[in-house]
């Protein structure tokens, strides 16, 4: 994919000339590494609308039925079974009766985890972005994932679908991975010991990471 038809023709820094959109084999990976992998990567969504990409500042993994903060702890059921799935597929859920969050799922068929896209660095679609989120505010406007969903049109009828493939997908384009940094999850105070696991990445000094 050349860059000057690539998404990625907002790549900063000494970017190379290709990008390379993630395959099925890099969300296989243990959901930690994706995690902090995914840092520095361009989250893209095509729609009828236009495009939207943002460069990912902050993830957090969520890893198998023992981790009580994850979804999966409370067993398979309808709204957990694309967690159970293949690696490589999103996994959108709904909160407070008005945010969506974007997750993706990791590792091996049966092992029920995934990381969710906290926030992102928006570079393209901004002006999309913005009539969206009904702010003018740069920083607001995908620094959480319920805000990122929302700037990026990702609901329910993304449940399910194909990271791998042409909708929403996540672009590496050969930049330096950034400097990053590790904390405790947000909003998980229910899960008991597993709410201190450093399991929150995010990139060192960005202004669009969310403000738990």
């Amino acid at each position: 994919m050349n860059l000057n038809n690539s998404s990625c023709a907002n790549c900063r820094g000494n970017s190379s000339d290709f990008a390379l959109k993630l395959p099925r084999p890099f969300y296989e990976q243990s959901t930690l590494d994706v995690a902090r992998q995914l840092l520095g990567k361009y989250l893209v969504r095509k729609h009828l609308d236009g495009m939207t990409v943002g460069r990912i500042v902050e993830t957090e993994a969520y890893v198998g039925s023992r981790d009580k903060a994850c979804h999966a702890s409370r067993g398979r059921t309808k709204r957990t079974e694309i967690m159970f799935g293949p690696a490589g597929h999103a996994y959108v859920y709904f909160i407070y009766g008005f945010y969506y969050c974007l997750n993706i799922v990791t590792e091996a068929v049966d092992y029920p985890s995934a990381v969710l896209i906290r926030a992102v660095e928006p570079l393209k679609g901004i002006d999309l972005m913005k009539e969206r989120r009904r702010t003018e505010r740069l920083h607001k406007l995908a620094s959480g994932p319920g805000k990122l969903c929302q700037a990026f049109a990702i609901d329910r009828s993304l449940n399910g679908a194909d990271v791998c493939a042409n909708l929403l997908y996540v672009e590496d384009c050969g930049e330096p991975a950034p400097k990053t940094l590790a904390g405790p999850r947000v909003g998980v105070d229910y899960a008991g010991k597993w709410k201190h696991k450093p399991w929150r990445f995010l990139i060192r000094g960005s202004e669009f990471v969310s403000r738990p």
